[in-house]
């Protein structure tokens, strides 16, 4: 038998091709069955994986029990830990090999690859991000030595590291989301500040929008490339995405014809926009084909040819558009983009083969560079934001990094459209408290029945009445019509009911008492002072806080190391304000706390993400003897590992020895 405490598993190999949050999961599943059953035969195998994601979701018990026959001659032998990876991961192998292109998610960027355990990589995308890099970090001050990287080599795995290129990817792809003040950019880190910039770097790709389920700083400081390039991949659609919608391109209203037709591109995918906005080019041509993917739809090139001869005309060669040989006519087609000067990242064999990562990098990129929209934005005034309108898109987007956080079956573009049927916000219920939620009447995704989607979200409001929110005169068709300011009511409450669930399991739980919002304040409060900070809050919607010298002094005292108090300013202009709210914030991600908030929410002092932050920060530092407690018992060299999953998804058991230190109680 394997040994479970420890080193999971002695075998190398096996240990490399999982995360140590896969083994510890497949670990506690294949615990759950021994104990179910006793003892596992390999016979058994067939029925018990059918709760395993992916193998038992794309193969039928007889699949699973056919291809296990002709693997092994006896079915009898007893299966300890080590065979029962080897056949899940052979399973899992089989399943993807029996689905082909018909895998979830195949049309476009992976939504979550790093929950993946099949540990491939693609040199084709692996060339293109490092293409990317190259061209957009060439400038860096610190990467400048490093770059350009060879993207036939994997050079790329080892600068990443130390954590540096990724965060400085993350500020390409949505400035000023770190303070690079806050990474750590010494030529030799040591492995604590190595650890520090990882966490900084997973936490803050969590705030930009990216899912990062099954990954710990630890994947990243040993540079296991699957699932490093997958992060980078988000992380770059992110950035190539960052057009498409209103506030950034308003002339994309070209697209519609009236204010319902706006209302529903406002709601779609930065994907699906591009294919209508790729659409509404090839009407103006003779090509009479919709394109619906960036995978098979354009494998002929041909779509691109009438596409670049609509917006560059001045650069069309006649030959394209005759060439028989797809290989050929996909090279003039990206000779075309050349003359344009389209920076371009894929390979004529890219496009015939129909890779939909880099087909949709490439259409982001010359949507970028020429869009071919009208430059007049006279008769764009009716989308102007109002304020109020402002704070609901600031919130929608917090919310929905959070639940894409959390690792639901689907990916959310936007809060108001992809929550109606209730759904996702049943799997979040269930994930923040276990067992809640009666499946038997709940209806999955595709649901073609409106009052299915209504039942589900009647449950969804009655969970919510269990667990004591403020749902006056709310019914699940709220949810189901869209109803904005109520679904955000509801997502703060379900944010703040999960913080603190989480705060009274780590410190109260076996007094059995309720954590309140004044509980959080005191801890505060006590905190600063009592290690000498002269700054504190009367209440979350202080307007003193706006300077943040208060949460600095937070952050001081519960980690005296992290505060370099040189680069603190006085936060009297709104500039030294800013200044000081971005430093917050990359602090606290580079401690381990996972907050969706802006720079904004801290100078405007908005209550309900100050109450985030504070609560996020006394998380952290209640579970630390917790987490020092694992570093001690590991016999890991690389330094401490902080956890840094959303604190909605951790499985924690309860702290009743936190430090003083940390209570200040």
């Amino acid at each position: 038998m394997a040994t479970y405490a420890g080193v999971l598993v002695s075998d190398p190999w096996l240990q490399n091709q999982f995360t140590q949050v896969e083994l510890r999961s497949l670990q506690k599943h294949f615990l759950a069955i021994r104990r179910e059953n006793g003892s596992l035969k390999v016979s058994d195998l067939a029925s018990k994986m059918s709760r395993l994601k992916q193998v038992g979701e794309n193969l039928t018990e007889e699949d699973r029990a056919s291809f296990i026959r002709d693997l092994y001659e006896d079915l009898e032998v007893d299966v300890d830990f080590e065979l029962f990876l080897r056949v899940y991961l052979k399973l899992q192998a089989h399943a993807t090999t029996k689905m082909g292109s018909g895998v979830k998610n195949s049309s476009a960027f992976l939504k979550s690859p790093t929950s993946t355990l099949l540990h491939t990589i693609s040199e084709s995308e692996k060339a293109s991000y490092v293409a990317h890099i190259n061209n957009y970090l060439a400038e860096d001050k610190f990467l400048k030595e490093y770059l350009p990287i060879d993207p036939l080599a994997n050079d790329l795995f080892e600068i990443a590291k130390d954590g540096v290129l990724i965060c400085k990817l993350i500020n390409v792809a949505v400035p000023g989301t770190i303070d690079e003040r806050a990474i750590n950019t010494k030529r030799v880190l040591n492995p604590w500040e190595r650890n520090e910039n990882h966490t900084l770097c997973l936490n803050s790709a969590k705030a930009i929008g990216c899912t990062l389920v099954n990954i710990g700083t630890q994947d990243l400081i040993e540079g296991r490339r699957h699932l490093v390039l997958g992060v980078i991949s988000q992380i770059i659609k992110i950035q190539l995405l960052a057009d498409l919608n209103l506030k950034k391109t308003p002339q994309l209203v070209e697209l519609v014809d009236d204010t319902k037709d706006l209302e529903e591109l406002m709601s779609l995918a930065p994907e699906k926009i591009l294919l209508r906005w790729m659409n509404f080019q090839l009407k103006k041509t003779a090509y009479k084909k919709t394109v619906t993917n960036f995978s098979s739809d354009i494998k002929d090139a041909e779509a691109y040819a009438h596409l670049l001869n609509v917006l560059a005309p001045e650069h069309s060669n006649p030959a394209t558009l005759t060439m028989k040989d797809l290989l050929k006519r996909a090279m003039l087609v990206l000779e075309h983009a050349d003359r344009m000067g389209c920076k371009r990242y894929l390979t004529a064999k890219d496009i015939v083969e129909g890779s939909p990562n880099l087909n949709l990098a490439f259409v982001a990129h010359i949507f970028q560079h020429r869009n071919g929209l009208s430059t007049q934005t006279q008769n764009i005034s009716f989308i102007e934001i109002s304020p109020d309108e402002a704070q609901i898109s600031r919130e929608e987007t917090a919310f929905r990094f959070w639940l894409n956080s959390i690792g639901n079956s689907s990916y959310i573009d936007n809060v108001f459209e992809d929550l109606r049927n209730g759904w996702i916000l049943l799997e979040t219920l269930d994930k923040i408290s276990p067992g809640i939620v009666n499946w038997k009447i709940a209806s999955k995704p595709p649901i073609k029945m409106p009052f299915r989607k209504v039942e589900n979200c009647n449950q969804v409001v009655k969970i919510g009445k269990q667990f004591k929110f403020s749902l006056v005169n709310v019914a699940g068709n709220d949810i189901v019509q869209g109803n904005k300011k109520l679904i955000l009511a509801y997502l703060w409450q379900l944010m703040r009911f999960n913080m603190l669930q989480l705060l009274k399991k780590l410190r109260f739980h076996s007094h059995g008492k309720e954590i309140t919002d004044a509980d959080i304040l005191q801890w505060a409060n006590t905190k600063v002072r009592t290690s000498g900070g002269q700054a504190s809050m009367s209440s979350f919607k202080d307007k003193s806080l706006s300077t943040g010298i208060f949460f600095l002094e937070l952050l001081s005292a519960v980690s005296p190391r992290t505060v370099n108090w040189s680069l603190v300013t006085k936060g009297i202009s709104e500039e030294e304000k800013k200044m000081n709210a971005t430093y917050i914030i990359s602090i606290a991600r580079k401690l381990g706390c996972s907050i969706f908030l802006l720079p904004e929410d801290i100078i405007e002092v908005n209550q309900k993400m100050i109450l985030t932050l504070t609560a996020s920060v006394m998380y952290w530092c209640l579970r630390q003897p917790m987490e020092e407690r694992q570093y001690m018992s590991s016999d890991s060299d690389t330094g401490s590992v902080i956890d840094t999953s959303s604190i909605s998804t951790m499985d924690d058991t309860a702290s009743e020895s936190s430090t003083d230190d940390c209570t200040g109680r």
